[in-house]
C-alpha cells in the first residue's frame, strides 16, 4: 500500500512561486509514476504534471513553462510553482500510478489508485 503526504501550500501573490513536496512511503516498488493534481470546488480533478522513470514529465498546457515536476528516487515528488496565476488556486493532490495502464499522458484521475490528502494553494492580491 502507497502513502502519500503533501507538504502545505499557502497564500501567495500572483507572480510569486511555491513549491510543493509529497512524501512517499509503503510500496514505493510498486511505483510506476507520481503525478500532481488539482482540483476547484464544482469542478473535477484535473492532472497538472506527472513524472515516470524519474525524467519523463508531461505537463497540463495551462501551467506548461511555469510548473516543473520532479522527483527524488520515488520517496518525493516535488512540484515547483512559478508566475502563479489566481486561476492556479485549487487543491493540490499527489498521486502513485503502478502501471503503465495508470500512467497515461492524458492524466485521467480516474486511474490513479493512491493519493495524498491534499493541500490548499491560494492565489490572490
Amino acid at each position: 500500500q502507497v502513502q502519500l503526504m503533501e507538504s502545505a501550500g499557502g497564500s501567495v501573490q500572483p507572480g510569486d512561486s511555491l513549491k510543493l513536496s509529497c512524501e512517499v512511503s509503503g510500496g514505493i516498488a510498486s511505483v510506476y509514476c507520481l503525478a500532481w493534481f488539482r482540483q476547484v470546488p464544482g469542478k473535477e480533478r484535473e492532472g497538472v504534471a506527472r513524472i515516470r522513470e524519474h525524467s519523463l514529465v508531461k505537463y497540463a498546457a495551462a501551467v506548461d513553462g511555469r510548473f516543473y515536476i520532479s522527483d527524488d528516487y520515488d520517496k518525493r515528488v516535488y512540484l515547483q510553482m512559478n508566475s502563479l496565476k489566481p486561476e492556479d488556486t485549487a487543491v493540490y493532490y499527489c498521486a502513485a500510478g503502478v502501471d503503465r495502464r495508470t500512467c497515461t499522458e492524458e492524466m485521467d484521475a480516474h486511474l490513479y489508485p493512491f493519493w495524498g490528502q491534499g493541500t490548499q494553494v491560494t492565489v490572490s492580491s
